[in-house]
């Protein structure tokens, strides 16, 4: 019985077990039960401490940039360093329910933020791409296609320029606005439409350096730095209704005196993502894409050494952002110290020295009078500098602001001469449309200068570099009417233009308008629409505007008066109510007016770009090669480039007339002229074709080559010379015979005859001993050297295809001074760590050996530079002289054109007898080389204390005679 019972049971338990769905259920049913126990726990017995716990679990790692390294003059005063500074910056920590959303309220957050700022004096970030030009139009800032390029595909978000379409390749900058504003998948969400251009860009700066970090959460971007206390306590103020906006104490780069040091030392910005791709993968290791680099200069050459040691913080957050508790921090370390070679009280006074002179020689060529054609003059000794020309500078290099004019704000004169120049503006584009479409318009050459300066503009401008509809590469050079308008003017621009659509020369798809899809259907539709397109570009042409204000000026229609009042309106200078008034009333002359600014520096050669306006100068030691001073002139003020990059100031500098941005030393190259005769003689006198008492007599004119050269002294001569008087006079022909004697070789009749080729190779041999065919070897970018490779008699004066930069003439002139030891140059001494140890020694540098010299020759050389101070600059050099200190020069004029005036240079070293230092200086276009060497006497007087500082920096322009003579 029990038996059954039991078989009984175990049969039913086998049929609940076989039953899968009863199994389930009593699974899920204690599954269920054990969730509801472990929620009981969590939300009702823990629940207060694992919300405590929750919002710690956000976490944030922060990247803290080392600190740059400083760098030191040769005695350890400070020329580049950082300084901590408030910046207004602005970070993700914010929800949004949509892309709609986040814009609206970002922009809202940006756009108070910015009133903010701007309301306390201080500045936005504007290192965007794009600005606004005088003409109130978007522009590229870019100065090169690559640049461009690589812009726009950072816009589109493309890793390589390559990436990029044809459309988006051709992005104008009002498309790239467009798009940035309004595209819906990556725009911003701006209404351009309801904000002016001008806040349109401050706002699309702000969100594009924010999407540079693709806006990730709690990384910080900034939108304005080196801000104001007032600033500061207005935005911790408001923060609370300011999403993710914070104050941050940062580290900013400075440089002390920027306008000396800049083209040397350079400055800093963020790294691009392309120099960041450019790097070893090892060195990407040091650099986060918000850290600083080196853009340029010594800034950019010593990273290696000046980059500190980048540092991390991990934090965590709480759901609304705010910092709970710090968990772990890698400490930056700041980067070396450089030491340079430089004196940075000598780089200050040679650059002060330098403006001063260039000043000076300006102001000794300026004349009274509107319009000059300098084309009448016969020698370039003899140009000036018209009064119109500087009127029209300070419009042409914007000194004086066109769109300020047209602004609400504009002063009285402002307002007055905009009337003017908007009147003659609608007359210049009603003139030229006429022309455009008139097949019987004057030709090109029976067109006014004015009208001539408008069409080169049209045509070689507007059609061509900028927007490249007339394809030069498509150009048939030797095509009749192409010759007739380019080279004889006997068209007229109508028939040239029609020519070149029927000649396929024009790129029709650049002037299809958008909604179109049709071709035109002829080639007068065609040429109708380029007229269009033409009337339409140059309306919004700041170029054009400026050859309309050029040719108002010219003509009196907008007077010197007036602009110079308007310098007062614009605080270019800082208001003067007694000389504003005398100049509204004529009481006080425009022409004084502007002299006088002049005079005092008010107004700079740099800033009015006339001839001459730039200038270089290079002190070297001549035992270690180790440089004093380094000047290119104009500078410029760096700490406006360094950190967050001043694109408007950035834009200016690249578009101004004088260059600041070309380093006078290193790359400016031009013939040598005269300097370049020490040379010639330490090759006549060893290869042995003159000898140190070989006598050549002067007759002005040098007949053994035809044409015949001339002496610089013609129509005078010098007589007889050996080769130490040919040196102190700087006689042209005793060195033409050098150059034609080298130059003679033996003929298959016996007879000598005369080989260009011979003498230029054997001229080359000796300038390369002296280091003339290679870079000097400053730590900076460099123009390679060029030695003569034709017409050796010229060749021998330092003519013929001679070129070099100021520093390549300082290292040759410093070879000569040690009698053949040819030392490269340096601007580095040392780089110490945190803690004051040196680290690097940069004392490895090369020198070289002038072979086969005889020490007669070296004396007769070095006996004329010394002598060319007492025959030909007493007085630049007499505090020197008085106090014992012998100066060996040689002075040089290096032609430039008939139009231009001749460059001046002056070589040398001191003292004679045994020599310290080497020097180089070139007044580009400053006429004559007394000038040079004027700045070498300060220079030195300076240097050696012969005269009170302020007795040579005074801060104004110096008192200078007109010279004619090139004494060389």
């Amino acid at each position: 019985m029990f038996k059954r019972i039991f078989t009984n049971a175990k049969n039913r338990l086998q049929g609940i077990v076989a039953n899968r769905l009863l199994v389930a259920i009593f699974i899920i049913i204690v599954l269920f039960v054990i969730l509801i126990g472990r929620l009981f726990v969590l939300q009702i017995v823990n629940g207060q401490e694992y919300l405590d716990g929750f919002t710690m679990q956000i976490q944030k790692t922060k990247n803290t940039g080392g600190t740059r390294g400083n760098i030191y003059d040769r005695n350890g005063k400070i020329i580049a360093y950082n300084e901590l500074a408030y910046s207004v910056t602005i970070e993700d920590n914010g929800e949004y329910d949509s892309l709609v959303d986040f814009n609206k309220e970002l922009n809202a957050t940006i756009q108070t933020t910015m009133e903010i700022v701007e309301r306390n004096g201080d500045v936005v970030i504007n290192n965007f791409g794009i600005i606004l030009d005088a003409a109130n139009n978007y522009k590229f800032v870019a100065t090169n296609d690559t640049q461009l390029l690589r812009f726009i595909a950072d816009v589109y978000g493309k890793t390589y320029i390559e990436d990029l379409s044809e459309e988006q390749q051709n992005s104008t900058a009002d498309d790239i606005m467009k798009y940035l504003c309004t595209n819906e998948q990556y725009g911003y969400g701006i209404n351009m439409k309801k904000m002016d251009k001008a806040q349109v860009l401050k706002l699309v700066n702000v969100r594009y350096a924010i999407s540079l970090n693709s806006f990730q959460k709690y990384i910080e971007t900034t939108i304005a730095e080196d801000v104001s206390k007032e600033t500061v306590a207005e935005i911790m103020e408001n923060m609370s209704h300011l999403q993710g906006v914070d104050i941050k104490e940062e580290s900013l780069r400075r440089y002390n005196e920027p306008y000396a040091f800049a083209s040397v030392i350079g400055y800093t910005g963020g790294i691009s993502q392309e120099e960041y791709n450019e790097m070893e993968k090892d060195e990407q290791k040091r650099y986060f894409l918000t850290d600083e680099i080196g853009k340029s200069g010594l800034e950019a050459e010593l990273e290696t050494y000046l980059k500190g040691e980048s540092g991390s913080v991990k934090l965590f957050v709480d759901n609304e952002g705010k910092i709970v508790e710090t968990a772990e921090t890698k400490e930056a370390k700041a980067g070396n110290d450089v030491h340079l070679t430089l004196d940075l009280d000598l780089q200050v006074a040679a650059y002060n020295v330098l403006e001063q002179e260039v000043a000076g020689v300006l102001l000794s060529r300026l004349r009274n009078i509107l319009d000059y054609d300098r084309e009448s003059v016969e020698d370039a000794s003899e140009l000036i500098v018209p009064i119109g020309d500087a009127y029209d500078a300070l419009v042409s290099n914007d000194v004086l602001s066109i769109r300020h004019m047209t602004e609400e704000g504009a002063g009285a004169t402002e307002v007055e001469v905009n009337g003017i120049f908007e009147g003659k503006k609608a007359e210049v584009l009603g003139a030229i449309e006429a022309l455009l479409r008139d097949p019987g318009a004057a030709s090109y050459e029976g067109s006014s200068e004015e009208v001539k300066a408008y069409l080169n503009h049209i045509t070689d401008t507007v059609l061509t570099s900028r927007y490249q509809i007339l394809v030069s590469s498509a150009i048939d050079r030797n095509d009749e009417v192409y010759k007739q308008w380019h080279d004889e003017g006997s068209v007229n621009i109508y028939t040239y233009l029609n020519h070149a659509i029927g000649k396929n020369w024009i790129d029709a798809s650049k002037i299809q308008a958008e909604e179109s899809t049709n071709k035109y259907s002829d080639s007068s539709e065609l040429y109708n629409s380029l007229v269009d397109y033409i009337i339409q570009a140059i309306d919004n042409d700041n170029t054009l505007n400026k050859l309309v204000y050029r040719y108002l000026i010219k003509s009196g229609a907008v007077t010197g008066r007036q602009l110079c009042m308007i310098l007062y309106e614009q605080n270019v200078l800082p208001f003067d109510q007694d000389q504003y008034n005398r100049l509204a009333d004529s009481s006080l002359g425009a022409y004084d007016f502007l002299r006088g600014k002049i005079e005092t520096l008010s107004i700079t050669p740099g800033q009015l770009a006339l001839e001459p306006c730039t200038g270089s100068l290079i002190l070297t030691e001549n035992k270690t090669g180790n440089v004093l001073a380094c000047v290119s002139y104009p500078g410029y003020d760096n700490n406006r480039l360094a950190n967050t990059m001043d694109s408007n100031y950035y834009n200016k500098l690249v578009q101004d007339q004088s260059t600041p941005f070309y380093n006078k030393v290193t790359q400016e190259a031009t013939a040598p002229g005269s300097t370049y005769k020490p040379v010639t003689a330490i090759a006549a006198l060893t290869e042995g074709v003159v000898d140190t008492s070989t006598i050549v007599n002067c007759t002005g004119t040098y007949e053994k080559v035809n044409p015949n050269p001339k002496c610089w002294i013609y129509p005078g001569a010098h007589g007889a010379l050996n080769v130490t008087g040919a040196i102190a006079h700087s006689c042209n022909i005793f060195f033409y015979e050098a150059g034609y004697q080298m130059s003679l070789e033996p003929s298959e009749t016996g007879e000598e005859q005369y080989s260009s080729s011979l003498g230029t190779d054997t001229l080359k041999k000796y300038a390369t001993q002296f280091g003339l065919d290679e870079v000097s070897g400053l730590e900076l970018p460099e123009s390679e050297p060029k030695i003569s490779d034709e017409a050796s008699v010229p060749s021998a004066i330092g003519q013929g295809t001679n070129n070099f930069t100021t520093s390549q003439l300082v290292k040759y002139i410093g070879g000569v001074a040690n009698r053949g030891v040819v030392k490269d140059l340096t601007l580095l001494n040392n780089v110490t760590d945190t803690n004051k140890n040196v680290v690097k020694e940069f004392d490895d540098k090369e020198e070289t050996v002038v072979e086969g010299v005889a020490d007669s020759s070296w004396d007769s050389v070095h006996q004329g530079m010394e002598q060319v101070i007492p025959q030909n600059f007493i007085a630049p050099f007499a505090s020197l002289t008085s106090n014992g200190i012998t100066v060996a020069g040689k002075s040089g004029t290096a032609q430039q054109s008939k139009t231009s005036a001749d460059h001046a240079l002056f070589v040398g070293f001191a003292p004679a007898a045994d020599p310290e230092v080497s020097f180089a200086i070139r007044i580009t276009n400053g006429y004559s080389s007394t000038y040079a060497a004027e700045v070498a006497g300060d220079m030195l007087s300076i240097y050696y204390n012969t005269k009170p500082r302020e007795e040579v920096i005074t801060g104004a322009a110096k008192s200078v005679s007109v010279d004619s003579t090139h004494n060389d």
